[in-house]
Parts: C-alpha cells; structure tokens; sequence
C-alpha cells in the first residue's frame, strides 16, 4: 500500500480541496462526514480525479467507539494512515454571550476538542505503530483575533493549538509531528451568498485577497508532507496578512 491520508469534514469546501491535494500527491484517500449526503459521491470523485483508493466514513457524533470503528477499518483494508487532517468544525455561530445555553457553548467544545483528539490519538495509533506522522489541525486567525458572538469557537480553536503543541512534545519521540494552519476568512459558498460577509473588515487584506480552498489544501498539504520535516508545534497562518494589521484599510470605492 502507498501512503494514506484520513481528513474529516471532507465532502466539500475546505476539507474536500484538503483531500483532493493530497489525492494529487498519489495518497489514498479516507474522507469522514457528519452524514452519509454526499460521502460516496465525493470518494467517488476524489478516486475518478486522481487514480487514488478513496473512502468514505460517516461520523455523526464525537464519541471515541465510532472513531476506533473507522481507524479499525481502515487497518482491515491494510493502511495505516501516514496523517490525519482535522477539518471539521462546529462553527458556534450566533452565540450570544448572555443568551447562548451552557449546552451549546460546550457543544462547540466537544466537536473542535473532545472529538478532534480522539481522531488524532487514534491516527497518532497507527503512526507510532508504523514509525511516524504527521497531524495537521485546521484551526483560525480568531485564535488572536475575536469576532463577535463566536466565544466557543474562537476559545475551543485557542485550545487546538494548544493541544497541537502539547502533542508536539507527546509524540515527537515517535516520530509524529503536529502543527495547525491558521486561516482567515475563506471563500467559502456561506460568504459568496451574503453580501454581509463579504463588506466584512477581514476582507480587506494587505494583500487584497482572501484565501480560496487551494490555499488552505496547499498549507495543509505542507505541513503534513516531508516537505515540513522538521516543523512540528507550529502555526501557519493563511490569511492574507489579516492578523498581523492593526486595522484593515478600506479601499475608497467600498
């Protein structure tokens, strides 16, 4: 068997580019969704595109026996994945701070924490088995930069990094490196549909653009690959140069 990747949230967006450059790179591909809509469709396609083993794995809830099932199998097909990427993300959008329930703040926390280390201790598993790896989280610029009503998420993709670098040092030893991109906002279906997400100040980058999802797949791809060796506990941030300004400049004819 060639080399695997495993990403999560893969069907479409973001988490599906992800798949797809690593498919570019000859990797055999495991995708994970919340529902069956759309997974086989887009295995499928991922397979037909690039001449790759791609698989589909519906995960519809952050409880570890589901996690174990997938990684289970994905041993009974004779891989042992060489990465995970961790794309998947409970958004916790429209959480007002004094109205949002205790519960669904903590939902927030139990998909971008709980289940995203469970996903990564069990790839982590099957790379110290096989003598190496690499974890790739897909976290955000809101880790330094706060948007409204987005407490839960800008903490619980604060706490990723966190868990990136602390698994850095756990795992270093066996040769399973773990580093986070950090992007901005994305040209995502959500923002080409609202008029309001895209006059956003984040929009106006030094740079002038936003990313697209080649740019976070690209990033991604990095960190996961040979080519980032020796990079482990580290954070890329793919936002244009978003977070490093002290205020966005608006261009006169916005």
């Amino acid at each position: 068997m060639g080399k695997s990747v495993l990403v999560t949230g893969a069907v479409s967006g973001t988490g599906l580019a992800i798949a797809k450059r690593f498919a570019a790179e000859h990797y055999d591909v495991f995708i994970t969704s919340r529902t069956t809509e759309g997974l086989d469709e887009a295995a499928a396609e991922i397979s037909r595109e690039f001449g790759v083993f791609a698989k589909g794995y519906e995960l519809d809830s952050p409880g570890e026996a589901a996690v174990k099932t997938v990684f289970e199998d994905i041993r009974r097909l004779g891989y042992m994945v060489d990465c995970v990427v961790l794309s998947a993300a409970n958004l916790g959008i429209g959480q007002d701070f004094f109205e949002v329930a205790l519960q669904d703040f903590m939902d927030v926390f139990a998909t971008n924490l709980g289940w995203n280390f469970a996903i990564a201790r069990q790839g982590a598993l099957q790379m110290r088995e096989k003598g190496g790896g690499s974890i790739v989280f897909i976290s955000s610029n809101t880790v330094y930069r706060a948007i409204p009503n987005r407490a839960a998420y800008s903490a619980s993709k604060s706490g990723i990094t966190g868990l990136s670098r602390a698994m850095a040092v756990d795992l270093g030893k066996y040769g399973i490196r773990s580093n986070c991109v950090l992007p901005g906002m994305i040209k995502t279906e959500r923002w080409q549909q609202s008029a309001e997400l895209r006059k956003l100040p984040s929009n106006y980058t030094p740079i002038g653009d936003i990313a697209d999802f080649g740019d976070i797949a690209d990033a991604a791809w990095f960190l996961g690959s040979e080519q980032a060796k020796n990079i482990t506990g580290a954070e890329l941030i793919v936002d244009g140069g978003n977070t490093v300004q002290l205020y966005p400049i608006v261009p006169n004819n916005q």
